[in-house]
């Protein structure tokens, strides 16, 4: 009897997905410019045999890489690398989080070194003890 060489083909994984995605905006041949919009998560499903939850599981993973935005009734779309992460609507959560710890990091910082130009101020001014 003879078997096909071929085994049934698998769909593909939400962790495939993404890298197929992640060649097309990121790579060398690259499919998708910034402000694009990728496919329906619901129709890519559909064409790819898969749920819809793995699609959106792997866009989900290129949005926390910061590589996509997604809108809640609009879509995904690829995001501009030349505008800050977690600063655009859509943002990962966890991107926007990360910006504004940032932020908060940040300001600490300069208000530390206005504190230390100060300090120099005041221990710069003491006149040094005579020997």
């Amino acid at each position: 009897m003879d078997q096909s060489p071929e085994a049934p083909k698998q769909p593909p994984t939400a962790k495939e997905i993404a890298a197929r995605f992640r060649e097309k905006i990121t790579g060398p041949n690259r499919e998708y410019e910034p402000g694009e919009q990728l496919p329906a998560a619901r129709k890519l499903a559909k064409e790819l045999g898969v749920q819809l939850m793995t699609v959106q599981s792997a866009f989900g993973q290129l949005r926390d890489e910061g590589l996509v935005l997604t809108q809640q009734g609009r879509g995904t779309f690829v995001r501009d690398p030349s505008v800050p992460l977690g600063s655009e609507p859509g943002s990962s959560p966890a991107f926007s989080a990360l910006a504004a710890e940032l932020s908060t990091i940040h300001e600490g910082l300069r208000l530390l070194g206005e504190r230390l130009d100060r300090l120099e101020r005041l221990v710069g001014s003491e006149t040094p003890p005579s020997s």
